[in-house]
């Protein structure tokens, strides 16, 4: 599949095909849980059999609404869950295969961001010891050369060393998360999970840590699975986009094409309720009826025809096919709104 980056002009240019650095195959996770009556079950269905791959250096970003499992697959990706079913690769090693010891190992190269920055950071402890404590337990580092990696760690995320003794609760939500993300960088790892990573702060700050973590990104050589439901960060962060709607990747592609050329209603419904900073400019809103239907009791055929404005009886009684175009933009629908070649 063909990737994207953004060149000095702004323009995006496409790159040539490479080996994955992540690859998850027919991925799926259930989860088990109690029914109306005593002894009763139901299977919640969180993630249904996804196949993606992440390039190296490349930021893949999962949209959808709460509850459509992106989170779910992200833990997947960096095996925090353990999938029902399929496999998950790093470096063409395969994580669901992996020994808790070799995993351990494995897991310096995958780190997190968490959407919390206050709840993912020890109350206890200094900001200074958060972002050592993965240095001192894995590299052991300890006295000065600890401390001046620490303060390296600080100005390579635009934090003032004058604030590592303080506490998290002491500085500010955008300033506690450039703390998660030296914490996350400290052991040079090639993946980071951002999951919700810029949601909980004001739009001013977003920007901010979206700029910083593209920063990050071509200084370091890193990959990102970005999590998030903020379309407009996402066009700004992302080359590939996929979107999630009850377990499935229903569509993903380069992100110029999805934000420009919607292949399935689901996908241009999200991209139509996005604010528009232009007063003047008018665009088609494509509102959907209802709730997203429960991951316990998924729909037959296509899983988004109970909302669809398009859905005919095909929508309820098969499965929707999966279109690829040469650009690597697939979507599964049986009416897709641009034309995709299989």
């Amino acid at each position: 599949m063909s990737t994207t980056t953004t060149v000095p002009g702004g323009d995006r240019a496409v790159r040539p095909p490479t080996a994955p650095l992540v690859r998850l195959d027919h991925v799926s996770k259930h989860f088990t849980t109690k029914g109306a009556g005593l002894f009763s079950r139901r299977t919640l269905t969180a993630v249904d059999d996804v196949s993606l791959d992440l390039p190296p250096a490349h930021t893949f970003a999962l949209v959808g609404e709460s509850g459509s499992g992106k989170s779910t697959l992200g833990r997947l990706a960096l095996r925090l869950t353990e999938p029902s079913s399929g496999r998950v690769h790093f470096e063409g090693r395969d994580l669901t295969a992996m020994s808790p010891r070799q995993l351990r190992r494995t897991r310096q190269q995958m780190q997190v961001v968490f959407q919390d920055p206050l709840g993912s950071l020890d109350p206890r402890m200094s900001v200074a010891d958060i972002v050592a404590e993965p240095l001192r337990v894995h590299r052991g580092l300890r006295g000065s050369e600890l401390d001046d990696r620490v303060a390296a760690l600080f100005e390579q995320v635009g934090l003032d060393t004058s604030r590592m003794r303080q506490r998290p609760k002491a500085l500010s939500g955008g300033q506690r998360q450039r703390v998660g993300i030296a914490r996350a960088i400290a052991l040079e790892p090639r993946l980071l999970l951002a999951d919700e990573a810029v949601s909980a702060l004001d739009v001013s700050v977003q920007a901010q840590i979206t700029n910083l973590l593209a920063e990050l990104r071509e200084r370091l050589g890193l990959t990102y699975l970005f999590i998030a439901h903020g379309l407009p960060v996402v066009r700004q962060i992302a080359d590939t986009v996929g979107v999630m709607y009850l377990g499935r990747v229903v569509e993903q592609g380069p992100v110029d094409e999805i934000f420009s050329a919607p292949a399935h209603p689901y996908t241009k419904a999200l991209i139509s309720a996005q604010p528009v900073a232009d007063p003047t400019y008018r665009r088609e809103r494509v509102l959907l009826q209802g709730e997203i239907p429960s991951a316990t009791a998924i729909p037959s055929g296509c899983r988004f025809r109970t909302r669809c404005p398009i859905a005919t009886a095909t929508c309820a009684e098969v499965a929707p096919p999966r279109l690829v175009s040469s650009t690597g933009h697939v979507v599964e629908c049986h009416y897709p709104l641009e034309e995709v070649v299989a």
